[in-house]
């Protein structure tokens, strides 16, 4: 049987998941959709359109994000609810406007959300939109400059990157997209920003999330199984529920080798 009739088929067979890491072999390169990769403010779509006013762009980021992250999240309902939807839209618009609005080109405050987190005073901030031919959100993925506890022990924290909001639309996963996204927010760490690592934060229980993470390069740091999330659940709610944080951390720039010897 010809390589790409096999091919075709197990593209075919490949079961589907709520988060998968996307498929990197010939399949993925073969079914890869047309898609591209811009900064908030210039995703037209948005209302960014260049102008380095980002507002619009970040609201319309919120709404897909509700539907692509926030539904089916691991550990809380299935579907959410018209109340659901429209109580996480409002707390997440909220949120990546405080985290990524900007205005001329520059991030509008320097107050850095979470509970591992302090203020910095480099207050740089990116989210990066996924976006498909029709100028569609179709994934996103947010990059900022952070204080992040080190948790070892000692009450120290350090100024690093911390990647967060990576979302892939359900009818665009397992096409590769989550690492394309995850790839140009190192880039932005790196090449605009000069850091030499990049940190994030998963759950856990995300464990689709967490291999993704593993096999594109990143080492555990440390846990929290002390931390909290919010859960929209089967009775209609958005509740506060327990969860164990992951930390997670990946040199840049250092090839196989950097990052087998320098997660510590």
């Amino acid at each position: 049987m010809p390589l790409l009739l096999v091919l075709l088929l197990l593209a075919l067979l490949a079961p589907s998941a709520a988060f998968a890491p996307p498929a990197l072999g010939l399949g993925a390169l073969l079914f890869k959709p047309r898609v591209g990769i811009v900064k908030s403010g210039e995703w037209t779509a948005g209302g960014g359109g260049g102008s380095g006013d980002n507002g619009e762009a970040l609201a319309e980021a919120g709404r897909f994000f509700v539907d692509a992250f926030w539904t089916g999240k691991v550990g809380g309902a299935s579907s959410l609810s018209s109340s659901q939807s429209q109580s996480l839209e409002r707390q997440q618009i909220a949120e990546f406007k405080k985290r990524y609005y900007q205005r001329g080109g520059a991030s509008s405050t320097g107050k850095l959300p979470g509970k591992y987190a302090g203020r910095s005073s480099d207050k740089r901030a990116e989210l990066l939109v996924c976006v498909d031919g029709r100028g569609e959100c179709v994934g996103c993925a947010g990059v900022e400059v952070e204080r992040i506890k080190k948790m070892d022990g000692y009450d120290g924290s350090l100024s690093a990157p911390l990647m967060s909001n990576l979302a892939i639309s359900r009818k665009y996963r397992r096409k590769g997209l989550a690492e394309d996204l995850v790839r140009a927010a190192e880039a932005v760490a790196r090449k605009e920003w000069g850091y030499d690592e990049c940190y994030l934060y998963v759950e856990k229980r995300n464990v689709p999330a967490v291999k993704l993470y593993q096999k594109l390069g990143y080492r555990t740091i440390w846990e929290d199984d002390s931390a909290t999330t919010l859960l929209p659940t089967e009775d209609g709610r958005v509740a506060n529920g327990k969860t164990t944080i992951v930390c997670m951390k990946r040199r840049l720039g250092g090839g196989l080798f950097g990052n087998l010897f320098g997660a510590s």
